[in-house]
């Protein structure tokens, strides 16, 4: 089979291998948040979104269940969205500062986010076998994003289902470095460079526990370790 975004993207939209988080999705959808009561909710799977040739990419946890799982598009109308694409566009990646909705304009460049599960988990807390089930999207995904030269884990959850996926997608041994924010763990000559942050969640931003001035700091070290790669 010859793979495709076009292809990955209608598969993780019409996907239903998880019934606990189909039901969850999709109740949600309507019996909506009192603020988005007015709004269609997408209640379906959500892919990735972002530059298909980018050199960075982002993976999260999940769909939130008021943010993409009501948008449509992956980091998208919630608070860690807020913060998120702030930096991003600090970094030079994103063309504006809010990601909102799904026709608000947004673009990243040499850029793309994605999440290690495709639909919103109760508690923002997958079981270990909705994780497994959505790993060959991630592993397919990693695979299409050929140009790909670092992936920024954001949280420890995606940490691990990107240490999983390693094998598979690059062939080499699943990396032992732990988490924690700015951990690098190389992949060998020719692979990107894993990296971890903080997730974005209000509960690390607004804690101090994650900051603007970290991320965005993060970002550049990345930036500049396949920038200066490319130049050597």
């Amino acid at each position: 089979m010859n793979d495709s975004f076009d292809r990955l993207r209608r598969e993780v939209v019409a996907c239903v291998r998880c019934p606990r988080l189909v039901r969850y999705r999709e109740r949600v959808a309507v019996e909506k948040k009192r603020e988005f009561r007015a709004e269609t909710y997408w209640g379906r799977g959500v892919p990735g979104f972002g530059d298909p040739s980018a050199r960075l990419v982002a993976v999260g946890l999940a769909p939130a269940a008021h943010g993409s799982n009501r948008t449509g598009r992956v980091f998208t109308g919630d608070r860690s969205a807020a913060f998120l694409v702030r930096g991003f566009h600090a970094a030079g990646l994103a063309n504006q500062p809010t990601s909102t909705h799904g026709g608000d304009g947004l673009r990243y460049t040499d850029l793309y986010l994605t999440a290690a599960v495709r639909c919103a988990p109760p508690d923002n807390r997958p079981s270990p076998s909705e994780r497994s089930n959505c790993m060959p999207y991630l592993d397919r995904e990693l695979r299409l994003l050929t140009n790909a030269r670092a992936i920024l884990a954001l949280g420890g959850f995606a940490w691990d289902a990107l240490r999983d996926a390693v094998p598979t997608v690059y062939g080499v041994e699943r990396p032992s470095t732990p988490f924690a924010h700015g951990a690098c763990a190389p992949l060998g000559p020719g692979r990107p460079l894993l990296w971890a942050s903080y997730h974005p969640s209000p509960q690390n931003t607004n804690t101090g526990k994650l900051t603007h001035a970290m991320f965005v700091g993060l970002l550049e070290r990345i930036r500049a370790s396949y920038s200066e790669s490319s130049s050597s």
